[in-house]
């Protein structure tokens, strides 16, 4: 296992000089066999018991590099999609330099994953943000101008998050940045414990889209292509939510995990229906899909702010059930969200651009983009007996268990929460239904036949394959919590049937409903069957509610889809629409129309443009009096920046 993860780290490390001396084949190859040996050394580490580790020395100081059970987890499961990413057609600008950036962004995923320090940690954290910035450049999906604004805002926001990692690390990594000892350091901040949290889910919450840091979703993964948005959705978010989670359940004090709690599902239920509310808007398959992994985080945090809360009142099973449930969630919306990201890529191919749209993609494509596609949405969707069914479903067993709580605020906030995720599954539907019957089933216009859609198919799979063996796969989660308690995992399941802790309160079993399935799908078969041997082929007009024909003009646009429920939540979306005329002489010749719609922010007008301006302001203001002209102020300032530096040296 140690020596599956050492040559990936070898393999990840070469893709880097290849992918800068532009020789893309051999950096595509190395960053696979990368990639490859992350799933193989994840795989080998979940059947154990026990915890893996490697230990090496820098500058006289051990850095520890440890996996987890529940890192394994996530680790195996991105690596799937990133797996599946490479194997696809790569659709970047510059393919050399967007593997070189995978690589970055892998290796910061096995750092954040593994490091038992808090320095090391924070210069893997970089290398996932700039990882996935060179990605997102490599790709260069929209104008170059556009493109670079979206990862300055990206890159922006993410910062803040790494600055309160930084000063969760000065805090508790005072005396010893060893994360063995930061439990007891914690516990040393009474009174402002509850503050390191909110640093804690500032800076994990930046990567994994919570409010306000969703914003930035839409504009970078807009900017690249479904592969980097495959990697981005699947490995970087999975190692950010199990970095949270370590903190919140093995750091955090008890004394402050009800707070914490109530402030993780607050912001986690707030989080997926504002997202999936946006994500329901979208016209562009990255977009909505982008929005769409803001709100599956949004879930999983749920999770883990439930599992904070039966931490506080001393209930270790249901705390081990809410964080395995989002250990299960996150694994399946890797498979699902990669599967739709690659469907993006090859749309995008048939079609000529990312617009959702009507168009004869699956009359063109072969049966694999299909049938990839439609399990991959099913999942998001929450449809039996994917996934997503089976993490949802946990989910809401989950929150339902708030009666067990004493603390009535607590309990409040499960029962919002639990609210709040059933509208977000009813919308979530809708999205999915949207993408995939606006964007892949619908007739029109299209260019030529898409290749490479094997990936999508194989993720497609996985994602059904995923909930049918979760029974017997859910055990090698039974040393993932913070403490351990196997006998907690062990009782979610019975048999071929999961269930939450106890049978008598609810149950399913994703195998059997993919038995029944199939036997039910033998009905429509067997009367179309019976049909044509009683009555032949038959070609008959295709119903357009009356009318003589279907004209294209009757197609459903991904607009209209979404108009009732933009007109219903106007007071989110605050829709602007614009509408620009061309007249030929006189008024009423018009020769050109053209019409705009956007939704506005939820923050950024209130948040983020005010801090811009004000930096603005700030920087101009102080350019002007240090760039004066004088060459004795240049001479201080050099002056000054000597003295600084040789005052840290000597008190290092």
């Amino acid at each position: 296992m140690l020596t599956s993860f050492a040559i990936a780290v070898l393999f990840l490390l070469l893709t880097i000089p290849l992918g800068l001396l532009r020789l893309s084949v051999l950096a595509r190859l190395t960053v696979l066999a990368g990639s490859i040996a992350i799933v193989v050394g994840s795989a080998l580490a979940l059947p154990q018991s026990q915890q893996a580790a490697v230990l090496w020395s820098l500058s006289a100081k051990q850095v520890r590099w440890m996996l987890q059970p529940a890192a394994a987890w996530l680790l195996f499961f991105g690596a799937l999609a990133a797996v599946a990413a490479f194997l696809s057609p790569c659709r970047a600008r510059r393919p050399h330099l967007w593997y070189a950036g995978a690589a970055v962004a892998l290796l910061g995923s096995l750092g954040v994953a593994g490091l038992q320090e808090g320095i090391a940690f924070l210069i893997a954290w970089e290398f996932l943000s700039f990882g996935g910035a060179i990605l997102l450049l490599a790709d260069r999906g929209e104008a170059v101008e556009r493109s670079g604004l979206a990862n300055l805002y990206m890159l922006a926001l993410l910062e803040i998050g790494a600055v309160a990692l930084l000063l969760c690390v000065l805090l508790l990594g005072a005396s010893d940045t060893q994360f063995s000892t930061w439990a007891a350091s914690w516990a040393q901040y009474p009174n402002t414990a509850f503050g390191i949290a909110v640093l804690f889910i500032i800076g994990f919450g930046a990567k994994l889209g919570l409010l306000p840091f969703y914003e930035w979703y839409p504009g970078a993964y807009g900017s690249g292509t479904g592969a980097s948005g495959a990697l981005l959705s699947g490995i970087v978010l999975n190692v950010a939510f199990f970095a949270l989670g370590r903190a919140i359940l093995d750091w955090l004090p008890v004394a402050s995990a009800t707070s914490t709690g109530i402030l993780l599902v607050a912001v986690g239920t707030v989080s997926s229906i504002l997202a999936i509310l946006y994500a329901f808007q979208q016209d562009d398959w990255r977009r909505l899909l982008s929005f769409s992994t803001a709100e599956n985080a949004g879930l999983a945090v749920v999770a883990l702010g439930a599992a904070s809360l039966f931490r506080a009142e001393g209930f270790v099973a249901l705390s081990t059930l809410a964080w395995t449930v989002g250990l299960i969630h996150l694994g399946g919306h890797s498979l699902a969200k990669g599967s739709m990201m690659l469907s993006a890529d090859r749309a995008a191919d048939v079609k000529g651009d990312y617009q959702i749209a009507q168009s004869r993609i699956l009359a063109l494509a072969p049966w694999t983009l299909g049938l990839g596609a439609v399990l991959g949405a099913m999942s998001l969707a929450a449809m039996p007996p994917t996934a997503g069914f089976a993490g949802e479903w946990y989910l809401f067993q989950t929150v339902f268990q708030d009666f067990h709580l004493h603390n009535t605020a607590a309990r409040i906030a499960l029962a919002l929460g639990g609210a709040g995720l059933a509208l977000t599954a009813a919308i979530a539907l809708a999205t999915m239904i949207k993408v995939f019957g606006v964007g892949l089933l619908g007739g029109g216009e299209a260019r030529r036949r898409p290749g490479g859609t094997w990936p999508v198919l194989l993720l497609g799979l996985l994602v059904l394959l995923y909930a049918v063996v979760l029974p017997w796969s859910l055990h090698w989660l039974r040393f993932a919590h913070w403490p351990a308690d196997p006998q907690a995992v062990q009782a979610m399941t019975q048999g071929p049937i999961l269930i939450p802790l106890r049978f008598h309160f609810a149950f399913i079993s994703p195998p059997l409903l993919l038995l029944v399935g199939l036997l039910f799908a033998l009905l429509p078969v067997g009367l179309i069957v019976w049909g044509h041997l009683r009555q032949g082929r038959r070609r008959v007009p295709v119903w357009a509610h009356g009318l003589r024909q279907v004209p294209a003009q009757n197609a459903v646009t991904a607009l209209a889809f979404a108009n009732a429920l933009r007109v219903f939540y106007s007071f989110v979306y605050r829709p602007t629409n614009d509408l620009q005329r061309q007249h030929r002489g006189r008024e009423y010749f018009v020769r050109e129309l053209h019409f705009n719609y956007s939704e506005a922010p939820f923050f950024g007008p209130w948040l983020f443009r005010p801090v811009v301006r004000l930096t603005q302001i700030l920087a101009d203001r102080i350019g002007l009096a240090l760039q004066n002209g004088s060459l004795n102020a240049y001479l201080a300032y050099i002056g000054l920046l000597l003295l600084v530096i040789f005052a840290s040296v000597f008190y290092v």
